[in-house]
């Protein structure tokens, strides 16, 4: 019999709860995460908040990479309805960070690569799988290890400089479905 899944939390920059504006890269070996992270404000009372955009300048930015990775999901649930996740019994909750002990997603992914001629159960040794959940998002990645650091710009801007490609942040100008939803409002 399988062991039971298990959460624990895990340490990683805290997400701004108002716009974290979670953005992913990821190619078959290298998975990168850009969010807003959360810098209290003092002075804010909770009124007139500012809007910001993936292309807001002077913003604190979190990129958590995971190189190599094995698998993500993100999307659904958001904070409204993480009640709705199956992991939500053991503690998954809105804005924060978790390691899935004892996965069944990574348990399925090894039975499903086990049609392979060369399957071997050491493929998956290690692997650990995590969760990190935003206010409209959740993202779930499998990777053995994966490091943080915190910086000051642009969502977009600072995933790209991560990614290897140098644009000024003024450059950076959200497209297609960004464009469209930022013209609303």
């Amino acid at each position: 019999m399988a062991a039971l899944e298990t959460l624990l939390p895990i340490e990683v920059p805290p997400s701004s709860a108002g716009a974290p504006l979670p953005h992913v890269f990821a190619d078959e070996g290298k998975l990168l995460i850009a969010y807003l992270a959360n810098r209290p404000e003092p002075s804010f009372d909770g009124t007139n908040p500012r809007s910001v955009s993936p292309a807001t300048d002077n913003q604190p930015i979190a990129i958590l990479t995971a190189d190599p990775y094995l698998a993500l999901q993100f999307g659904p649930p958001n904070d409204e309805a993480i009640n709705g996740h199956r992991l939500y019994g053991l503690g998954l909750k809105p804005y924060s960070a978790f390691e899935v002990f004892n996965s069944s997603w990574i348990a399925s992914l090894q039975r499903a690569n086990r049609v392979h001629p060369s399957h071997t159960p050491e493929l998956f040794s290690g692997c650990r799988h995590f969760i990190l959940t935003f206010q409209d998002s959740t993202l779930e990645f499998i990777a053995k290890s994966f490091s943080t650091s915190v910086r000051e710009g642009a969502v977009l801007s600072a995933l790209m400089e991560s990614v290897g490609h140098s644009v000024p942040a003024h450059r950076v100008k959200p497209t297609g479905f960004f464009t469209r939803l930022l013209r609303r409002g």
